[in-house]
């Protein structure tokens, strides 16, 4: 890094994982941080008073999501670079996010070493990717079929519980998730059947065999 501490923001709705963040990056010195925030309301405000050399952001933030928060920050930013953390691992959200011109996307379930060594990689200009999301988008390049299907299969368990009047609450238990990412799945279906209303989604599923 040739003596240059790479400033970094850090963004997640998690104070657990923020404080995790930084207590790692700030032990390296290679690494600053500039500001540990919450929402992208808040790195937008940040930014114009100062701006990083890496953007560190969540997927999924309440308010301005991270795939917003990255397509405004490569428009109006250039020269800072955006990576990615995040719990998602399915195709067409890494694709959406990678089409924004993000830097790099990772995991959390990174190594602390492969995390230190993806941001430096950034900061060469070699973007990084965790090889787990490698892997899958390699998959769906030898398996256009599959990735051709109209939902997911955990988009398709979800729709299934919200046919049954499962509440997003419910439907996170089951499923082991968060009920934030219920609700980005649920936005996702909805997206993807052109529908708007609950009673037109299952219609829509039972028509097309989809529950």
């Amino acid at each position: 890094m040739k003596g240059k501490r790479v400033k970094i923001i850090l963004v997640d709705d998690h104070r657990i994982v923020l404080d995790g963040l930084v207590s790692l990056l700030e032990s390296d010195p290679d690494f600053v941080i500039l500001a540990a925030l919450g929402t992208g309301e808040e790195v937008l405000e940040f930014f114009k008073k100062d701006q990083p050399d890496i953007l560190l952001t969540d997927y999924s933030l309440p308010g301005i999501s991270g795939l917003d928060l990255t397509r405004i920050i490569k428009r109006d930013y250039p020269k800072t670079k955006v990576v990615a953390l995040s719990m998602h691992d399915e195709a067409h959200m890494v694709k959406n996010i990678l089409k924004e011109g993000v830097d790099g996307y990772l995991l959390k379930n990174i190594q602390q070493f492969e995390l230190k060594n993806a941001l430096k990689q950034v900061m060469l200009g070699m973007p990084y990717v965790s090889p787990e999301i490698t892997k899958l988008l390699m998959h769906d390049l030898n398996h256009p079929a599959e990735e051709n299907s109209l939902l997911t299969d955990r988009e398709r368990d979800i729709l299934r519980l919200i046919s049954k009047e499962f509440s997003n609450k419910q439907i996170a238990e089951k499923l082991f998730i968060s009920e934030r990412t219920v609700e980005t799945h649920r936005k996702n279906i909805f997206r993807k059947t052109n529908t708007t209303s609950l009673v037109g989604l299952i219609k829509y599923a039972f028509a097309n065999n989809l529950v």
